[in-house]
């Protein structure tokens, strides 16, 4: 009976958020939009760094939505567009074993070509390869300024993934050749930096962010696949470096500190399950097994710190707050990865419980995060109802819920 519920109160999550998600056609804000403010561009202090900055954080941190009264404007967003496209190639594998409850195969695959067309649109030119980026200004620290469609190994992984997935369906030569050409990027645009036998790749094309663990991980995600699909050796190779070097900042417990800057020590759990599925991705794409003990103390180390009894997913491994929606979202897409699934089910139905019941709103979007203070519920396409969407497909598929 328990279980039953369950079954129904996921049904219908899903298919309140996919109703949602489709009525805006995948178009909406997102966390680090506010520069896209029309009236801030209006405004001299554009120019300057340190406002950029406050702007963005201030509508980051507000549990208050400011973008229609600031004239920010729903748009697309690649690395949510690849999300929705990695859910929908979900369902139409459900689909195709006869699980019709959220699309037929003809409807889902109508679904599927239109959002690899948007996809392909998206892709950033006057790169080596295909490359995607966001598509908003993005000032990080005072450091960097991010210009629209600035590239990221980031977006540019999960759209790569999302090309693949969608290939498989379609038999698209086409959608294929874009999304092997990311390899290029990786290895001509993006700078590399020296770690022990191996190196990490920057999170883009700029000089000087070249830190993020994470980051690198997705170049070596990347490269994995070229070699895959290409057999290329020297992609194998560089792949493994960046590997390496993650492994190599790996500590004794199994986790990782989110970047190399003082200012970036801490230690978070969807950016953890980032590592793992790349590492993970490298594994089953190139056959080199030889990561598979960090790959376990990792997940070991993921589920035990990151997660409560009750299923409450934590931001960071010693604090609970903020409960972002990434963290319920990217456990399920990891454990599917790793084949883990059917071994941790009962722990993921706790957790995809605890978030329903906690973090849904009735009009069927998810919210951002949930805070000690004021929470912020607002809908954000592809932070929060993007990454749900891909999570909840694979747990679909998964779990056999059609059945």
């Amino acid at each position: 009976m328990v279980e039953s519920k369950l079954v129904s109160k996921f049904k219908k999550s899903l298919a309140q958020l996919k109703s949602y998600c489709e009525a805006e056609d995948f178009k909406g804000w997102d966390p680090y939009d506010g520069m896209n403010s029309k009236v801030f561009q209006a405004l001299p202090i554009k120019h300057w760094d340190l406002a950029r900055l406050a702007w963005i954080q201030g509508f980051k941190r507000s549990p208050i939505n400011l973008r229609k009264l600031l004239l920010v404007p729903k748009e697309y967003n690649s690395m949510g567009v690849a999300l929705f496209l990695l859910g929908y190639c979900r369902l139409y594998k459900a689909a195709e074993n006869g699980c019709i409850e959220f699309g037929t195969e003809e409807g889902l695959l109508d679904r599927i070509k239109y959002l690899t067309e948007l996809l392909l649109q998206m892709k950033v030119d006057g790169y080596s390869g295909a490359c995607w980026g966001y598509n908003f200004d993005w000032q990080a620290r005072r450091l960097f300024l991010f210009k629209k469609d600035t590239p990221t190994v980031v977006a540019t992984a999960f759209c790569v993934e999302a090309l693949i997935e969608s290939h498989k369906i379609t038999k698209n030569q086409k959608t294929l050749e874009v999304a092997m050409s990311s390899a290029e990027f990786v290895l001509e645009d993006l700078s590399r930096t020296t770690h022990g036998k191996g190196h990490i790749f920057s999170y883009s094309i700029k000089d000087g962010n070249n830190t993020v663990i994470n980051a690198s991980l997705l170049g070596a995600k990347i490269l994995s696949y070229s070699y895959k699909y290409r057999k290329l050796e020297e992609h194998a190779v560089m792949a493994r470096k960046a590997v390496l070097a993650a492994c190599d900042l790996q500590e004794d417990d199994g986790s990782w500190i989110y970047g190399l800057l003082p200012v970036q020590s801490w230690k978070d759990s969807f950016h953890t399950g980032f590592n793992l599925d790349a590492i993970e991705t490298y594994q089953q794409n190139t056959s080199d097994t030889s990561f598979q003990k960090n790959i376990d103390k990792g997940w070991t180390y993921y589920i035990e710190n990151f997660f409560e009894a009750d299923g409450k997913p934590k931001y960071y491994h010693n604090k609970t707050y903020p409960i972002d929606i990434h963290c319920p979202a990217q456990v399920i897409v990891t454990a599917s990865k790793m084949n883990q699934f059917k071994s941790y089910e009962d722990f993921l139905a706790k957790t995809l419980r605890w978030t329903i019941d906690n973090m849904q709103s009735k009009k069927g979007y998810f919210y951002y995060q949930i805070k000690k203070g004021m929470s912020s519920k607002i809908s954000y396409m592809r932070w929060s109802n993007a990454f749900m969407f891909n999570a909840m497909a694979h747990y679909y598929l998964e779990s056999n819920q059609c059945l």
